[in-house]
């Protein structure tokens, strides 16, 4: 870490991402974006990049439950009867489903109530870990996230899920503009479009800390057992 002006910056990963102030966010991991039988897969979406990375986050969501880092689940949510659409967003999905699927009608996904709503079950939430409901791409936007963040002392977020160019990176700049520490976790976040997919990885390791699950891993194990971690090679 360093100092300036009287303020102290974290600079390494271990800082950035230890448990006593940090999360990991797990970002609509539902069956309409990643599932075989989601509306995404039945558009055309190429899905085969899930598979794996889902066992990646996996395995990462289980080493930060044993290291006590909290997994807090972020999930979708449109309503019923468009309830929650502005004719803006419905132009926004609009123009996802005739750029990249084809499609001539707004998209509609993760409508509550239905089983493409549902959260995968690999990634299950455990009983105790948050979830936040969002209408928009932004994890932050029109939730409760920040101030549950905050009445927590969390400083950091972990960003995981999907999708990578949406709400990956929406969720990642609006924790940085709400003055949290960013970090992209960037095999642990996936798209079914991999030029987007790159595209948004690209911009985002220029602005934030975008790093290996291995790294995580690596820095979480050694900040538990106490010894310094070489997760700084990323």
């Amino acid at each position: 870490m360093l100092e300036v002006n009287g303020k102290v910056v974290y600079t390494e990963l271990d800082e950035i991402v230890s448990p006593a102030h940090a999360a990991l966010l797990i970002i609509d991991m539902q069956r309409d974006f990643v599932t075989p039988d989601g509306v995404f897969a039945t558009l055309g979406g190429d899905l085969s990049v899930f598979p794996p990375m889902i066992e990646r986050l996996r395995a990462l969501a289980g080493v930060a439950r044993d290291c006590d880092l909290p997994v807090w689940h972020i999930r979708h949510s449109m309503m019923p009867n468009l309830e929650s659409e502005s004719p803006a967003q419905m132009r926004f999905n609009l123009l996802i489903s005739e750029r990249c699927l084809g499609q001539s009608e707004p998209l509609r996904y993760a409508v509550e109530g239905t089983q493409g709503a549902e959260g995968i079950p690999e990634l299950a939430p455990a009983a105790d870990e948050v979830i936040v409901k969002k209408h928009r791409s932004s994890a932050f936007w029109g939730t409760n996230l920040d101030v549950l963040l905050r009445s927590n002392g969390i400083e950091a977020v972990v960003v995981t899920g999907c999708t990578t160019e949406g709400c990956i990176e929406s969720t990642a700049r609006d924790a940085l503009f709400n003055d949290y520490y960013a970090v992209v976790v960037e095999d642990c976040v996936a798209s079914d479009n991999a030029a987007l997919h790159e595209a948004s990885l690209l911009l985002m390791r220029h602005r934030f800390d975008v790093v290996s699950s291995r790294a995580i891993i690596s820095s979480l194990r050694g900040t538990k057992s106490g010894s310094p971690s070489p997760a700084r090679t990323q």
